[in-house]
């Protein structure tokens, strides 16, 4: 089995400052709940599991918990360590590691990929790369999660105004054609300055032999 090593990020972008200084936040207040895209995900968890872009990890530990091994990787340094801490506090099968997601390239097959609110923070052509890249990574028979922002989302403080993504509202579904799609919902979610975040997630099983 090959774990993927450690990663020094590249030079800090908005998108990484963005969140550090809201996981610390959350850390501090101990705002650790699933959100509503991992709640939905973590029922098709299985076996050995990738978390790319796993934020606090809050998916990534309760995975382990019901006896999954994971990798968790993130950019956020504040991210990966909070991982780290609890994976060694409580003894979980979790593999954490910082590292550039734009450019990581995986070298292991997992049962589950799962990729929720991250590839929208590329430029559009290495968010579809990293996205082909994952698929590439699901053994067949599992299951790929992938979450991202839709075109109409109005809320763009997050962003690194030169290089983020938002889908088109057919383009997940059109990307893992071939794939047996179990499911392909939109939410719409209220954000600040009487703004919309819109997002598309795709929970898909690789139907592929080989």
């Amino acid at each position: 089995m090959t774990v993927p090593r450690c990663e020094t990020t590249a030079s800090p972008n908005p998108s990484v400052e963005f969140f550090d200084s809201q996981f610390e936040r959350q850390i501090r207040e101990g705002e650790l709940a699933l959100n509503p895209f991992e709640s939905a995900a973590l029922p098709h968890l299985r076996g050995r599991v990738l978390d790319f872009g796993c934020g606090l990890g809050n998916l990534a530990i309760l995975a382990a918990r019901r006896g999954c091994s994971v990798v968790a990787l993130d950019a956020s340094p504040v991210a990966i360590a909070h991982v780290r801490g609890v994976a060694a506090r409580d003894a979980l099968a979790i593999h954490a590691a910082e590292a550039d997601l734009r450019s990581y390239e995986l070298t292991e097959d997992f049962d589950t990929v799962v990729s929720i609110g991250l590839l929208m923070f590329f430029d559009c052509a290495t968010a579809i790369r990293r996205l082909e890249n994952l698929k590439s990574r699901v053994r067949p028979g599992s299951t790929a999660i992938i979450n991202v922002l839709l075109e109409g989302t109005t809320y763009l403080e997050m962003f690194d105004l030169h290089s983020h993504c938002l889908f088109a509202r057919d383009e997940l579904k059109r990307r893992f054609d071939g794939w047996q799609v179990a499911s392909y919902e939109f939410r719409d979610f209220d954000a600040p300055g009487n703004r919309m975040k819109s997002f598309a997630t795709i929970i898909a099983h690789n139907r592929c032999a080989t």
